[in-house]
């Protein structure tokens, strides 16, 4: 109880910073719900004898605002940077943060959701502990789009507006096969 207390502080602090870079109140964001709903999913990678063979975590992108991310010190975790993959090397007390498809809807693109994976590891296990932060998604069925204000003639929206169950059930469906599930809403 007390990480996710912890964690959702942090998040909300994040969220009311990415507010303020948009141009916002600060209370923007958390305003309009973007982490009322924390997920947590902890995940247990064994040892593999021979990672080249397998396929760890697919390429995808995480269905949230925010995602927190605890790892260990064994690695594997990568993002895609400029089209090369770069390993988020583990910093003892440190945690790894996200940005969701959600996040990069309402902000009309400009924050940008990180195409990440998980490799295979001959050392091991490797544990981690990741935090999805975005609504309600069971029972919200507000409408989320690019944030109005950051809307203009030569900043049009890039996305129809959508609920989060819509887009959570699209995400799902698709699976993690590399592209984001916010391409059908792209105008």
């Amino acid at each position: 109880m007390e990480y996710s207390k912890q964690v959702t502080m942090l998040t909300n602090t994040m969220l009311e910073l990415a507010a303020e870079a948009l141009g916002l109140n600060s209370n923007h964001l958390k305003d309009m719900e973007c982490a009322d709903g924390l997920f947590l999913v902890g995940h247990y990678c064994p040892a593999c004898p021979e990672p080249r063979l397998t396929l760890g975590t697919k390429i995808h992108t995480d269905p949230s605002f925010r995602t927190v991310r605890l790892q260990d010190q064994v690695g594997g975790f990568q993002v895609l940077h400029e089209n090369q993959w770069v390993n988020v090397i583990p910093v003892p007390g440190a945690l790894v943060i996200n940005t969701g498809d959600l996040l990069q809807l309402v902000s009309n693109d400009i924050f940008k959701s990180a195409k990440h994976r998980a490799l295979a590891n001959h050392k091991g296990p490797r544990v981690s502990v990741a935090s999805f932060f975005s609504p309600y998604i069971f029972s919200s069925s507000k409408l989320y789009g690019p944030v109005k204000e950051l809307l203009s003639e030569e900043n049009p929206p890039k996305y129809k507006e959508m609920t989060v169950r819509d887009y959570n059930a699209l995400h799902q469906e698709k699976g993690l096969d590399g592209t984001s599930a916010l391409q059908p809403f792209k105008l």
